[in-house]
């Protein structure tokens, strides 16, 4: 009888224990994150990265509806395949990037989808347009980090990327396949 009530004292105190809480991951890791893009030009493929962005990140998968987070995408900073490619997309009828150095994306709201997969909304800003904007992000946590994961497809011509003669989505299509890769660890 003694054992008994030894056992259930001991599984009365592990079930009314506290939850371990999740590990928060706030730390943005540059050098193990990247932003590409594809489009098509005159019908072909044309890869391209940012090779600088900053991120804030806090991100608890305990509570995602908690989660803040900011993305800055330092528009000069592109390699469209090209110096002639990239001073050409740095231009006014482009991203404009002495008006505009920076485009920005800030969250408002993490969705938890299952499997570890969440839907992120919020605000981008481009070229002084701002826009509401959703996708799937994946996350996965490997030790004290987390890759956040995800592909989008942008409208140039919602954020007036590609004006004047860059206006005919013939020469360049108008859809901007994104993909991205966000890595943050735990203090």
């Amino acid at each position: 009888m003694r054992t008994t009530l030894s056992s259930l004292a001991l599984i009365a105190s592990l079930l009314t224990a506290a939850p371990a809480h999740a590990v928060e991951y706030t730390q943005f890791q540059a050098a193990k994150s990247s932003l590409s893009f594809v489009y098509k030009q005159m019908n072909l493929p044309v890869d391209g990265q940012f090779k600088s962005f900053r991120a804030k990140i806090a991100f608890d998968p305990a509570q995602p509806a908690a989660t803040k987070a900011e993305f800055e995408i330092d528009l000069a900073s592109i390699d469209a395949g090209s110096k002639d490619a990239n001073d050409e997309v740095a231009g006014k009828a482009w991203f404009n990037t002495k008006q505009f150095p920076v485009a920005k994306f800030v969250t408002s709201s993490v969705k938890p989808l299952g499997n570890n997969r969440y839907e992120v909304a919020g605000k981008m800003s481009i070229k002084g347009k701002t826009l509401d904007l959703a996708t799937p992000v994946t996350v996965t946590q490997q030790g004290n980090s987390a890759s956040f994961d995800g592909s989008l497809v942008l409208k140039r011509a919602d954020y007036a990327i590609g004006d004047g003669i860059w206006a005919d989505f013939g020469t360049v299509a108008n859809e901007i396949q994104i993909k991205f890769r966000l890595v943050a660890s735990s203090k």
